[in-house]
């Protein structure tokens, strides 16, 4: 007899074409039928804690019936409107993102970080054209950042394995070394590494002609592409370098937003005055498709103009969707009811404590973490700090969940240092789930 199960497996071989996952006929794809706080069960009834948060989004967990009931609500009131005009969840949304970022911002509403990464070029480019820069054209962006999977956020991606066999991409786009502190020269401080990684952004802006940058784009801490995290020292100057050379500062939270790094926004922990601000996922905590693109007012100002073109030719059918936005503001308003931003800083620093100890297996090179995120880089070797190759990356992802713990990787980012573990449970996750991921990670790696 043919299992319910096994018949889905097939359908799913039949008719569905996975994200980022290459064929194999002998591993068909886990079908996951519930899931709850932060557990999820598979249709053959195994239950996982998700330690990923599906992909850094689902930051108030799975189950709540409270969202659900905000998008019926609002589906019933009415189900659509374009942003060609407003309707009211928008209004309000736009309004309650701005006192989160706690700044005066104009919002354009999008479905997801690539779309809202590219509204954000689009906007850059556009207002030097329209302020009498029109030479400035040329996003600067980081080796190893995630940016989104469309042409233009892709061509600031610097992860040259998502970018294989796409290229060429769109012009204009250039990259800097990341401050990658663990990797540093011999004999030099993060703090003076952070310095150089700065010095080697401005360098860029001056060789390339300041007066043809147009912004600077960056996630407060890279995430997928390894969780990188930056030195105070590194952000200051970022900032004073975008200041000086008149180039716009765009900071994508897509991952970092939404109390992920223990504060509202990533760029918080920095002291950062973005210009543009990108977000999504934990903006519903992924319960509906949204993102945003925040606005500085000063730079929205500039497409005011009567000027023929002036005004920003952009449209996204669903961006801004009225349940869209409903369950945007129901999870804020559950993530400040339940203090998830403060709770969030609280889990990542027990978690980035508790797991110390992994520090004792010869493979694990170096423990990094950003607010309710732990990154795990693993090495063969931690003198000489070779990355540890893929097969055996693999092993350890495949050993937790075995265990009934979903961690994951930096995935088809530079070939040779996909070898970096990422944890990032939903912020909602209990004492007992905390204690489960640290416990979990200690068996396996230290077998107790």
């Amino acid at each position: 007899m043919i299992t319910e199960n096994e018949n889905l497996v097939a359908k799913d071989r039949q008719y569905l074409w996975h994200a980022m996952t290459p064929y194999n006929k002998q591993n068909p794809p886990m079908i996951i039928a519930e899931g709850k706080g932060s557990w999820i069960t598979d249709t053959s009834g195994n239950r996982y804690l998700d330690g990923m948060s599906s992909l850094w989004c689902v930051n108030i967990g799975y189950g709540r019936e409270e969202m659900a009931k905000a998008a019926y609500d609002q589906l019933v009131e009415l189900s659509f409107a374009s942003m060609l005009q407003s309707h009211k969840p928008a209004i309000r949304l736009a309004e309650k993102l701005n006192e989160w970022l706690g700044d005066d911002y104009v919002i354009f509403f999008s479905n997801s970080g690539s779309d809202a990464n590219e509204v954000a070029f689009k906007i850059a480019r556009q207002y030097h054209e329209q302020s009498g820069q029109g030479n400035r054209y040329k996003i600067v962006s980081r080796y190893r950042a995630y940016h989104g999977n469309s042409m233009g956020a892709l061509s600031a991606t610097g992860q040259s394995q998502r970018k294989y066999k796409y290229e060429p991409l769109s012009a204009g786009f250039l990259h800097v070394q990341p401050p990658y502190s663990y990797r540093r020269p011999e004999g030099m401080s993060v703090e003076q590494f952070n310095l150089l990684c700065a010095k080697q952004l401005e360098e860029t802006i001056v060789w390339e002609g300041k007066d043809t940058i147009a912004a600077v784009i960056m996630e407060p801490a890279i995430t997928g592409g390894g969780v990188i995290v930056p030195h105070q020292v590194y952000m200051d100057e970022v900032q004073r370098i975008c200041n000086k050379h008149g180039v716009l500062l765009i900071i994508d939270e897509v991952i970092c937003g939404f109390g992920r790094s223990g504060r509202k926004f990533g760029h918080m922990n920095f002291g950062l005055k973005p210009d543009i601000v990108t977000m999504a996922k934990g903006l519903t905590s992924a319960y509906l498709p949204l993102s945003a693109t925040a606005v500085r007012k000063d730079i929205y100002e500039a497409f005011k103009g009567k000027e023929d073109y002036s005004h920003f030719r952009h449209v996204n059918t669903f961006g801004g969707n009225p349940a869209s936005c409903a369950v945007a503001l129901k999870n804020l308003e559950i993530l400040e009811r339940e203090g998830l931003v403060e709770r969030s800083r609280e889990l990542g620093e027990r978690l980035a404590e508790g797991a110390k100890e992994l520090l004792k297996h010869p493979n694990v090179g170096e423990l990094r973490s950003f607010g309710f995120i732990l990154g795990i880089e693993l090495v063969k070797d931690q003198i000489t700090k070779e990355p540890l190759p893929l097969p055996e990356v693999v092993k350890f992802i495949s050993a937790c969940k075995a265990k009934g713990l979903i961690i994951s990787k930096n995935g088809d980012t530079v070939d040779g240092f996909n070898n970096v573990l990422t944890i990032a449970p939903p912020l909602s996750s209990t004492d007992d789930d905390l204690a489960f991921i640290v416990n979990t990670l200690r068996e396996v790696f230290l077998g107790s």
